[in-house]
C-alpha cells in the first residue's frame, strides 16, 4: 500500500497475460477466418470474449484499489502520464490517415494530372494516357473507374447532425465534472447520461449513413482512394466513440455506486480526456472528409 513516503508497487496480476492471450486468439482466429478455415470465427469470438472479461475484472481491481485508498499522488502522476503518452499515441494514429488523404488529394492527383498532361500534349508528344478518360479532379475513384460509379458524401445531412451531437456531449461531459467537482451528485450522472446517450446515438446515424452511403449512393470501401480514405477516417473514429462511449457508461456505473470525490477522480478525468480528443479529431475530420 502507498503511503507519503513510498509509491505503490502493483501485486503480481494476471489480468495482463490473459489479455495478451485473448489478443492474440482473435489475431489467429482472423488469420484462419481469412484463409478459409472453420475454425477461424470460433477462435475470433472466443479470444473477444476472453478479452472483454480479462477489461471487466482488472477494472474492477483498479476501482476496488483506487476506491480504498491504496494510490497515492505519485500513482495519480503516473496515470496521469501514462493517459497523455496514449492520447498523443492516437492524435499520430489519425495523423497517418490525415496525412495520407492530403498526399493524395493535393499531391498525388495533380501530380497524376500533370503527366498526363505532359505524355497527351505538345509536339512529338505521344498520345499515351494513364488511363481512359482520366481527369485530375477529386475525388477520384481510381483507373476505369474501378471502383465503380459513386456519389461523394456530402457535409451537411446526417454528417452535421452528427458533428452537434458530439459537440453537444463535450459540453454535458464539461457540465458533469462540474458537478463532480461541487459534489454534485445527480449533476454528474446526469451529464454523463446525457453523454453516453449522445455518444451511441453518434454511432447510431454513422451507421445509417454507412447503409446508405452502399445502398443508395454506390460509395464503398471499394470505391478507389475516395472511398477507401472516407472509410478508414470515419470508421477508425466511430470505433473510438464506441470506445469512449463504453469506458464513459463504465464511469457513469461508478458515480451511480458513489465513486469519485473531487479530490480522487482520475478515471473520469481520463475518460473525459479521451472524450473530448474524439470530439476534436472530428472536428478535424467533419471539415477535411467532408468539406473539403
Amino acid at each position: 500500500m502507498s503511503t507519503n513516503a513510498a509509491y505503490y508497487i502493483p501485486h503480481k496480476a494476471v489480468w495482463p497475460v490473459l489479455a495478451t492471450a485473448g489478443l492474440m486468439l482473435m489475431l489467429a482466429g482472423f488469420a484462419n477466418h481469412l484463409n478459409g478455415s472453420s475454425i477461424g470465427s470460433g477462435m475470433m469470438l472466443t479470444g473477444f470474449i476472453a478479452f472483454i472479461v480479462m477489461l471487466g475484472f482488472w477494472f474492477a481491481l483498479q476501482s476496488t484499489e483506487s476506491e480504498s485508498g491504496m494510490y497515492n499522488h505519485g500513482v495519480g502522476i503516473s496515470y496521469r502520464m501514462g493517459m497523455m503518452w496514449f492520447i498523443f499515441s492516437e492524435v499520430m494514429f489519425f495523423c497517418v490517415f490525415f496525412g495520407a488523404l492530403w498526399y493524395t488529394r493535393n499531391i498525388s492527383v495533380s501530380w497524376l494530372g500533370a503527366v498526363e498532361g505532359a505524355f497527351s500534349s505538345g509536339p512529338g508528344r505521344s498520345t499515351y494516357t494513364l488511363w481512359e478518360g482520366f481527369s485530375a479532379t477529386w475525388p477520384t475513384n481510381g483507373p476505369g473507374k474501378v471502383g465503380g460509379d459513386f456519389e461523394p458524401m456530402g457535409a451537411f445531412g446526417l454528417p452535421f447532425i452528427n458533428t452537434l451531437l458530439l459537440l453537444s456531449s463535450g459540453v454535458t461531459c464539461t457540465w458533469a465534472h462540474h458537478g463532480l467537482l461541487a459534489k454534485n451528485r445527480q449533476q454528474l450522472i446526469k451529464g454523463l447520461l446525457a453523454t453516453v446517450g449522445l455518444g451511441f446515438l453518434f454511432v447510431a446515424f454513422q451507421a445509417t449513413e454507412y447503409y446508405e452511403a452502399y445502398h443508395e449512393m454506390g460509395l464503398t470501401l471499394g470505391s478507389g482512394v475516395y472511398g477507401s480514405t472516407f472509410f478508414m477516417l470515419t470508421g477508425f473514429h466511430g470505433l473510438h466513440v464506441c470506445v469512449g462511449a463504453i469506458i464513459l457508461s463504465v464511469v457513469l456505473f461508478r458515480s451511480w455506486k458513489g465513486h469519485f470525490t473531487p479530490e480522487n477522480h482520475f478515471a473520469f478525468e481520463a475518460a473525459a480526456w479521451y472524450w473530448h480528443f474524439v470530439d476534436v479529431v472530428w472536428l478535424g475530420l467533419f471539415i477535411f472528409v467532408y468539406l473539403m
